[in-house]
Parts: structure tokens; C-alpha cells; sequence
């Protein structure tokens, strides 16, 4: 089954997740529905525990919905099996987690390189070299995460994250473990590599400068959208 909205790049219909908890069922999502255009760039803001980082998790194929159904570029993913979601992820989706998930027995060139590599992808020393540098990182190459600051270890995750240069990236509070300043500069940086490479942006934030710069802003409220 397709999706019937060809201007609907990242689409969620009824989407719900709930778990099983000593007390019985908890809703996290209920009943989401959004339509995302191509090359959007989208911030989705809530207090803490409203689901934002659920929705992102079910929408990159991450998680799996109780109900409901996520098209993207027209295709369910929920008819997708465990290795068909993970290849969509690997041909299409990049996530920068907000505690950054590097290996941290990897130098920053390693972890910007082990995706590219199990990609496939040719070339993956020079293309990680090449988005290190975009995001500042050309003399941290062979530091390890331990060596970097918060804000170059969230630029490494970016860099890891754009370097597959993919159609969508999701975000997980990218500012949210940085001060104003180094916040400021992820933000330009987000912002300038999807101008570059018109890619669509889907971050969960509490940062009102981050959501003033994307072009929608989603609710969440104690797992529904809402109008604010």
C-alpha cells in the first residue's frame, strides 16, 4: 500500500505507541497524524515526556507503532520487515541522538567512516574527511570522542549523520547538551547543510531559536499534537 499524497514526503496516519507498564497500558502517542513536503525543515516541541523522541524513533523506523501506519516517499514502513527498515535507514534516514552515540573506541574519522563503510559506500575516508572539515573538525580527525568537547562531539554526529548524505535527518534535542553559544553555531551548521543538500529536517527540541529557523513547528502535549 502507497500513501495517496504525492506532496507528502514523511506522512503518519492515526500513528499510536503505547507499552505495558505494572500499571497497566501507558500511552506515549496517540493518534498522530502529519504530512511532512520534501525538504522541509520541521521542529517538534513538548515538555519532557510528551513524546517527542518516540515519534522521532517510529518515524526513522527505529521503533515500531502499536497502530497506525508511517509512509515514506509512499512506502509503509510498518509492512517493512526488520532488515527492509534497515535498509531504508542505511539509503535514506540520518539521526543525530542527543547524547551523540559515538564509539568511543573510535577517533572521530572512525565514526563518521563505519557508516559509510557498511553502506557500501566507495570512497568513505575521503567523504568523512570532507564533512569533518564542513563542520570544523579537520584537526580532530584522530581524537577520540573522550578527547572532544560536547560541542565537537555533537559536530561529529552531525558530520556521521550527513555524510550519507541522506534524504531525511532526524534530530534529537541537538542543542540540548550545549551551551548558547556552541548551540547557535549547531544550529547554522544544521541549517546550512540542508540548504546544501535539501535535505529534510525533523528535530525534536526545546529550543525556540532552533524551532523560529524551520519552517514548521509540531506540538506535542502529553502524546497528541495540538495547537499551541
Amino acid at each position: 500500500m502507497s500513501s495517496s499524497d504525492p506532496e507528502s514526503f514523511v506522512k503518519a496516519i492515526s500513528l499510536g505507541k503505547q507499552v505495558p507498564t505494572q500499571e497497566g497500558v501507558l500511552t506515549i502517542l496517540d493518534d498522530i497524524n502529519l504530512s511532512i513536503a520534501k525538504g522541509t525543515s520541521v521542529a517538534i516541541l513538548g515538555a519532557s515526556g510528551s513524546g517527542k523522541t518516540t515519534l522521532l524513533g517510529l518515524l526513522a523506523g527505529l521503533d515500531v507503532s502499536t497502530h497506525g501506519q508511517i509512509f515514506i516517499n509512499g512506502e509503509d514502513i510498518g509492512q517493512l520487515s526488520e532488515d527492509g527498515r534497515a535498509l531504508m535507514r542505511a539509503n535514506t534516514v540520518g539521526f543525530v541522538f542527543q547524547n551523540f552515540q559515538l564509539l568511543q573506541g573510535l577517533t572521530a574519522l572512525e565514526n563518521v567512516m563505519l557508516p559509510l563503510e557498511l553502506a557500501g559506500h566507495g570512497g568513505a575516508r575521503g567523504q568523512a574527511i570532507d564533512y569533518l572539515s564542513r563542520v570544523g573538525l579537520e584537526k580532530r580527525l584522530q581524537h577520540y570522542p573522550n578527547q572532544l568537547s560536547g560541542g565537537e562531539q555533537q559536530r561529529c554526529a552531525i558530520a556521521r549523520a550527513f555524510a550519507s548524505q541522506p534524504e531525511i535527518l532526524f534530530a534529537d534535542e541537538p542543542t540540548g547538551n550545549l551551551d548558547q553559544e556552541t548551540g547557535a553555531r549547531i544550529i547554522d551548521l544544521l541549517f546550512s547543510l540542508n540548504q546544501l543538500q535539501g535535505t529534510t529536517l525533523i528535530m525534536a527540541t526545546h529550543d525556540k531559536a532552533l524551532a523560529e529557523n524551520c519552517q514548521v513547528s509540531l506540538h506535542l502535549q502529553a502524546g497528541r499534537l495540538v495547537t499551541p
